[in-house]
């Protein structure tokens, strides 16, 4: 008797990035024969079936902040505190989030329970930040998809968490002091709640445990960092970056056609920054370069715009950086990979989260520049744009890199991995 293709459930977090990951392997495992669903947030109906993937959604009260109104107010009201440093951002925006992200798998739970026992899935890919007991207690094999920098898993070698830190900066101890603190509150009252599903605590400042089965990191070999405590390769699998694929991308025409072509892109965080993208944009219209800027859902809020650059509220983000000769985003760890899967420097402007970590990295590993989003004068954008579209050497390294990133493709890696799993 044939056995029946196997029923992968992939259940990222309530986030454009996490979600878009899900989908590169997703689509690998169709090419594979097996049968890949999401669970969902109500927030994200229909982004998975636009891919040609069925959707199990989430009761609504299960979405992060409620609904993508409200998380979009929760990112209006603490855009302020994104001009923060990271020490500063633990009180303010990272306690918060993960109060919000524990509401989450706390309202998540019944609804969870009742779409897995009818979904009966063969295995599940948890691209989420936080453990959900209706998934741990159901006896599904699970995958801890790490979408996050890989700063997420610590070591005694690596930068803390969300820290923006070098791993042997004194203020480390500090810093992982003050965020135990900051997100205590947040972490007992998870605790609590997993006592109440028969899940035993996890330590202080942990959300979420590793997988028994299989934990896939994005993090690519270029900035990768050494381990005290190297991961066992038989449970963790990296993935050198999972870049989904996308319909072509056609260049607009602009007035001012000549130059190098540079991409803007702050994901649906960032996006809402308006005053700091017109801000960049009065920059952009001094250089002799093209720009693709990337507003979301806020192109209203530009009245005059320079004939080198064109606007719109999205774009299949794959295909425009792989034309671009560079990549300028906030640091989230999908634009990071695709930057360098395609072989493209990046000016990361880190906003919070790992974006301060990937940003730290990137100037580390030579792949890339930081820029504060808060402090730059028009002539600090203005000369790291230039220095980097004008680094041969960085350029060199990074197409070297993207031909063994594109010679084993990490959401190939990602579905072998999971089917591996299944036997």
């Amino acid at each position: 008797m044939t056995r029946p293709p196997p029923t992968i459930a992939l259940f990222p977090e309530a986030s454009f990035g996490a979600a878009l990951n899900c989908i590169g392997i997703a689509q690998a495992l169709r090419e594979r024969g097996a049968r890949p669903a999401f669970i969902c947030h109500p927030g994200f109906t229909g982004l998975f079936a636009d891919y040609g993937f069925p959707e199990h959604h989430l009761p609504a009260a299960a979405a992060k902040g409620g609904s993508p109104d409200t998380w979009q107010g929760f990112v209006d009201r603490h855009l302020p505190h994104f001009n923060l440093p990271p020490l500063e951002q633990l009180e303010t925006y990272v306690g918060p989030t993960w109060e919000a992200i524990v509401d989450t798998a706390i309202g998540a739970e019944a609804g969870l329970r009742r779409l897995l026992a009818r979904l009966k899935p063969d295995a599940v890919v948890l691209d989420n930040v936080i453990m959900f007991p209706a998934l741990a207690g159901s006896n599904v094999p699970w995958v801890r998809m790490i979408s996050c920098a890989e700063t997420e898993l610590p070591d005694p070698e690596v930068p803390p968490y969300l820290s923006g830190l070098s791993a042997d900066d004194p203020s480390r101890a500090d810093f992982e002091s003050r965020y135990l603190e900051a997100v205590a509150p947040a972490h007992d009252r998870f605790n609590r709640f997993r006592a109440g599903a028969g899940l035993p605590a996890l330590p202080a400042g942990t959300f979420l445990e590793t997988s028994p089965w299989l934990n896939l990191l994005l993090t690519p070999g270029i900035v990768r960092r050494d381990r005290a405590d190297p991961l066992d390769p038989e449970r963790f699998v990296y993935l050198e970056g999972c870049v989904r694929r996308e319909g072509p991308f056609d260049l607009p025409d602009f007035p001012r056609a000549e130059g190098p072509l540079v991409y803007l892109g702050f994901g649906s965080l960032g996006a809402g920054d308006t005053d700091l993208i017109e801000r960049m944009i009065a920059v952009f219209a001094t250089l002799p370069a093209r720009f693709i800027v990337n507003v979301g859902g806020f192109r209203d809020a530009y009245r005059a715009v320079p004939d080198n650059v064109y606007l719109d509220a999205w774009f299949p983000q794959p295909s425009v950086v792989e034309q671009c000769d560079l990549f300028i985003h906030h640091g989230g760890n999908n634009s990071f990979c695709e930057a360098l899967y395609f072989g493209v420097p990046s000016l990361i402007m880190p906003y919070c989260w790992d974006g301060h970590d990937n940003a730290r990295r990137a100037v580390e590993t030579g792949v890339g520049r930081r820029l504060d989003r808060a402090s730059w004068t028009a002539d600090d954008l203005a000369s790291c744009i230039t220095a980097l579209l004008g680094d041969e050497t960085m350029r060199r390294r990074l197409s070297d890199n993207a031909a063994a990133m594109a010679a084993r493709p990490g959401t190939a890696v990602a579905a072998d991995a999971i089917l591996d799993l299944l036997g």
